[in-house]
């Protein structure tokens, strides 16, 4: 296979240098890390060193970081009417999400299906924040009303970057909490857990560089209590999560975690650049391609398009036969070519979404990798039959 140029880091980011030599170091501790002997500390102090890491690169507390193995199981584990808050036990009676959420929200974590309701989002794929506010007032003539709010701060597809702040306003105002999806802004964007007012936020390791098998599940403060594990039998994460700890994977998400966020802003504007250079390329190709969310503030990595004509699945392979990596949208479809949920929120036709594909950029993404998409993608356009090209399908 020749060189290849990999754009789908939203999927999945390769393994950062840092992570790979900071789990190689961890390969050689042998102990557990409930243990209390020497080589048990050792261990233990890994993972205390990670969780650290880890909380600073959302302005968290160590102690409110609880490793997982991955997004998904975060997203799970907060997604419960037994969230607790200080002394408050009453059980939370409903869950509002947006209609653009990734898969694992929008199964609605451990709440009955009746309690789970979407709220609709605007063209441009940002949550209705009226919308929100109305069904927030909403009480249905329930005795307890305590609604859990879950909006992820950017799209996993389209990039797009939600009102999270305000709608986290709204949501304490009516007496509820709010969990946030920050898989895909975790170590592109800069935020803080304070200033979004989020109660609970969720990372994945392998977003940002770190291995595949690790992830977290972050709360604001210690006045939530997560009151019902998902995995019980031990007292580990704070009688979280139970089991010994993947000490080597958590080594590696907390590296990268640092790495990160210290080169956060030099990555942030250089794949920005790059970033535009390749819309305007795609652009100067196919003048009626579709830059989905591009009127708003999205992730500086991220383009969703769609040109009239093309299918996704003849371009996915046409591309991947030329050494591109991209992807139609989610990569938590089974590896399946489907329609897009969100672009269906957001009221894109049918047969336009049935073309949309996705590339996302990286730490490690060249002006060499955006050349080689464009030239790729000037084949595949010249390829096509007249008739098609530029014409709805």
């Amino acid at each position: 296979m020749g060189q290849r140029a990999y754009l789908d880091w939203n999927a999945s980011a390769p393994l950062r240098p840092e992570a790979r030599a900071a789990m190689l170091a961890a390969v050689d501790i042998s102990g557990n890390p409930s243990s209390i002997h020497a080589e048990g500390r050792a261990a233990r102090g890994l993972i205390e060193t990670a969780r650290r890491q880890v909380a600073a690169l959302v302005g968290a507390e160590p102690r409110n970081v609880f490793f997982t193995s991955g997004g998904t199981e975060a997203n799970l584990l907060a997604l419960h009417p037994a969230l607790e808050r200080g002394d408050d036990k009453r059980p939370h009676d409903r869950l509002l999400l947006s209609a653009v959420e990734h898969p694992s929200v929008r199964s609605g974590g451990r709440f009955a299906a009746d309690a789970v309701e979407e709220v609709p989002v605007t063209a441009d794929g940002r949550v209705d924040l009226v919308a929100l506010e109305r069904r927030l007032a909403e009480r249905g003539g329930r005795a307890c009303h305590r609604p859990l709010v879950s909006i992820m701060l950017a799209s996993n597809e389209t990039g797009v970057i939600q009102p999270v702040a305000a709608a986290a306003e709204m949501a304490h105002r009516a007496g509820g909490l709010v969990h946030v999806d920050a898989v895909q802004a975790a170590g592109k964007i800069p935020f803080d857990i304070n200033a979004l007012g989020a109660d609970l936020v969720t990372l994945s390791g392998h977003k940002l560089g770190a291995p595949k098998g690790v992830g977290a599940l972050i709360r604001r403060d210690e006045e939530l209590h997560l009151a019902n594990p998902m995995i019980k039998g031990g007292g580990q994460e704070r009688g979280t999560r139970a089991g010994t700890e993947n000490v080597i994977g958590i080594v590696g998400f907390g590296a990268a975690a640092a790495a990160a966020a210290s080169a956060l802003a030099d990555e942030r504007a250089r794949i920005a650049a790059l970033r535009d250079r390749m819309e305007a390329g795609l652009k100067s190709i196919s003048p009626d391609a579709v830059i989905f969310g591009a009127g708003v503030e999205r992730l500086p990595n991220t383009t969703f398009f769609a040109v009239p004509g093309v299918k996704a699945e003849t371009a996915l392979i046409v591309l991947d036969l030329d050494g591109i990596a991209v992807s139609s949208g989610s990569a938590c479809s089974s590896g399946k070519v489907a329609a897009s949920h969100v672009l269906a929120a957001m009221g894109v036709d049918a047969a336009l979404a049935r073309g949309a594909i996705r590339a996302s950029l990286g730490f490690s993404t060249s002006e060499e990798d955006v050349n080689c998409l464009l030239a790729a993608w000037n084949k595949l356009v010249q390829a096509l039959p007249k008739r098609t090209h530029g014409m709805a399908a």
